[in-house]
């Protein structure tokens, strides 16, 4: 679990190594950003979901060290405020939602795992770089910590119709997230638009993979895996704190 960390590093090594010979740059801005986020969790056994709806929404912080070329090396950091999780799609084998007998409805389930997450990004952009649009590109690790939880559900578990269910999995019903702490890499592209005193308008996409677990993944445990994985689409606000005069 450890190796694509490692290899993330290594890939960004020699560009920021390199970075050090291009036209020097020291700008900080800061900023807010907010947007929406879809997730599912990576189950083995399986658990058949569809994506887990939630929003987001925190502070950004970028510094702008070189310029190599046209490439515009920078950290680009976040403090986030996630709602993540997952949402089960209980069908039958005719792929049709699964009644639930006492009540007549379809089943529905779906939990809401609460984080504060910490993207950490090396960000390389292509464009204007005074006024206009860019291209960027970002990677990097992302730490987060669970808050809270809590469950959605319109049917009693001892009355859930399991039997008519094409995938019968319920033990991650009875199961509170026993790992608060979770870490990944996040990748993703976007675009900028700046303008001089006011500030840079940011819209990217981006997908976060974890690489720990919710749950424990020993012999032991009954999960070998369940990974949080997400696609999120976020809209940042910076305005520079420090510029460099060109």
């Amino acid at each position: 679990m450890k190796h694509p960390l490692l290899s993330l590093f290594l890939l960004f090594y020699p560009l920021l190594l390199t970075a050090q010979v291009g036209s020097h740059r020291n700008e900080f801005a800061v900023g807010v950003n907010g947007g929406y986020v879809l997730s599912n969790v990576g189950f083995v056994p399986k658990v058949t979901q569809t994506f887990h709806g939630g929003m987001t929404g925190g502070v950004s912080f970028r510094y702008i060290s070189e310029k190599y070329f046209q490439t515009l090396c920078s950290i680009h950091a976040e403090i986030n405020y996630v709602q993540a999780g997952w949402k089960e799609d209980i069908v039958n084998l005719q792929n049709e939602p699964v009644l639930n007998k006492n009540t007549g409805l379809a089943e529905e389930y779906s939990r809401t795992i609460n984080y504060i997450q910490v993207p950490v990004f090396a960000h390389l952009a292509w464009g204007k770089e005074q006024r206009g649009f860019q291209f960027f590109f970002q990677a990097g690790p992302q730490f987060g910590y669970m808050l809270n939880e809590s469950t959605q559900m319109n049917f009693e578990l001892n009355q859930a119709n399991v039997q008519d269910r094409a995938n019968t999995e319920t033990t991650q019903y009875k199961m509170p997230v026993e790992h608060k702490f979770d870490y990944g890499i996040v990748a993703g592209i976007g675009v900028e638009y700046s303008l001089p005193k006011v500030g840079h308008l940011l819209l990217d996409a981006r997908y976060y993979f974890g690489l720990g677990n919710l749950y424990g993944d020993t012999k032991r445990d009954y999960f070998a895996r369940s990974n949080l994985s997400n696609i999120q689409l976020r809209l940042s606000y910076l305005f520079d704190i420090t510029t460099t005069t060109k």
